[in-house]
C-alpha cells in the first residue's frame, strides 16, 4: 500500500469516528433531539449529527463548566473552531466533524460567527433588557442553527434555502424560547440569567407567562408553514421535534407561573412516545 493511500484510509478512520462522537454527544445530552434525529433520512442524518454536536460543547462551556476557567476554555475552543476552518482537519473529533458538514453544505462563517457571539454573551451578559438584546441574542443562538441545518436539508438548493429561510428562523425561535420558559429555575437560580426583557422573573405572573406563549406560538404557526415545505429527506424528523416542543409548551401553558418558576416541566417518556406516534402516521397519512 502506498503512504498517500494509507494516510487517506487513516483519515477516513478518524472522520468516522469524529462521526460517531458526535452521535454519542447527541444520544448523551437529548435523547428527545436524537429521536428526532434519527427520523430525518440516513443520506442528512450524520451531517446534524455534526451540528448538534458542535453546538452542545460550545453551550456545555459556557452553561456547565463553573468549576474551570469558562472564559480560557471558550478562547480555546474558538481557536481550534478557527484552525478546523482554516486547515479542514481538527484533533478535536466534534470540530473534525463539524467542519466537514460546513465546508460539505457551504454553511456561511456568518451563521457560525452569530452562534459563537451569543455563546461569548453568556459569560458576561445576565439581563436582557430590551427587545433587540433579546431578538439579537436569539438569532446567533437558535435562528442561526436553524439555518445551519437548513442547509442540510435542501442539500445546496440556494433557492429552497432562500424560500425557507424565514420559516426555519421562526421555528429556531420557538424552541429556543420554550428551552427559556422550561429552564427558567436552573437560568435564572443557578446562572443568574434572565432572557425575557417582558418579564421581570423575580415575580413572573400569569400575564407575563401569558405573553411569553403568545409570542412563541406566533413562532411555531409560522415555522409550520416552512416544514410544510421542506425536502422529503426531512420533513418527518422535524415534524416529529415541532410536535414535541408544542407539546412540551402546552404543559407550560397548562402550568402555573410559580411553578414553572420552581421546578423544570418534562414531557414524561411516554408522553413522548405518544408525539412521535402521532408524528408518525401524521406522516404517512399525508396530513403534512
Amino acid at each position: 500500500m502506498s503512504t498517500k493511500n494509507h494516510s487517506n484510509t487513516n483519515k477516513a478512520l478518524f472522520d468516522t469516528v469524529s462521526d460517531q462522537c458526535c452521535r454519542n454527544v447527541t444520544k448523551a445530552y437529548s435523547t428527545s433531539f436524537s429521536a428526532a434525529v434519527r427520523m430525518l433520512a440516513p443520506t442528512i442524518r450524520q451531517d446534524i449529527y455534526n451540528i448538534y454536536g458542535f453546538v452542545r460543547l460550545a453551550d456545555e462551556i459556557v452553561d456547565t463548566f463553573h468549576e474551570y476557567r469558562k472564559t480560557e476554555l471558550f478562547e480555546m475552543f474558538s481557536n481550534d473552531l478557527q484552525l478546523a476552518m482554516d486547515h479542514r482537519i481538527s484533533l478535536n473529533p466534534v470540530l473534525n466533524a463539524f467542519q466537514h458538514t460546513v465546508y460539505k453544505y457551504n454553511i456561511p462563517s456568518d451563521l457560525i460567527d452569530a452562534f459563537m457571539n451569543s455563546m461569548a454573551l453568556d459569560l458576561t451578559k445576565q439581563v436582557y433588557r430590551t427587545h433587540q438584546e433579546y431578538a439579537d441574542y436569539i438569532y446567533g443562538s437558535a435562528d442561526v442553527v436553524g439555518l445551519m441545518c437548513l442547509k442540510v436539508f435542501v442539500r445546496g438548493d440556494d433557492k429552497k434555502y432562500e424560500e425557507l429561510k424565514d420559516a426555519a428562523m421562526h421555528l429556531g425561535s420557538a424552541f429556543q424560547k420554550v428551552n427559556f420558559l422550561r429552564d427558567l429555575k436552573t437560568d435564572h437560580d443557578e446562572l443568574s440569567r434572565s432572557y425575557f426583557p417582558q418579564a421581570d422573573l423575580d415575580k413572573l405572573d400569569e400575564a407575563s407567562k401569558k405573553a411569553i406563549i403568545d409570542e412563541i406560538e406566533d413562532d411555531f404557526r409560522k415555522g409550520y408553514e416552512g416544514i410544510l415545505h421542506l425536502p422529503l429527506e426531512a420533513k418527518f424528523g422535524v415534524y416529529t421535534a415541532y410536535r414535541y416542543y408544542r407539546r412540551l409548551l402546552s404543559k407550560l401553558k397548562n402550568t402555573p407561573s410559580t411553578e414553572i418558576k420552581n421546578r423544570r416541566i418534562r414531557v414524561p417518556d411516554y408522553e413522548k412516545f405518544g408525539v412521535f406516534a402521532k408524528s408518525y402516521f401524521s406522516y404517512k397519512l399525508n396530513m403534512l
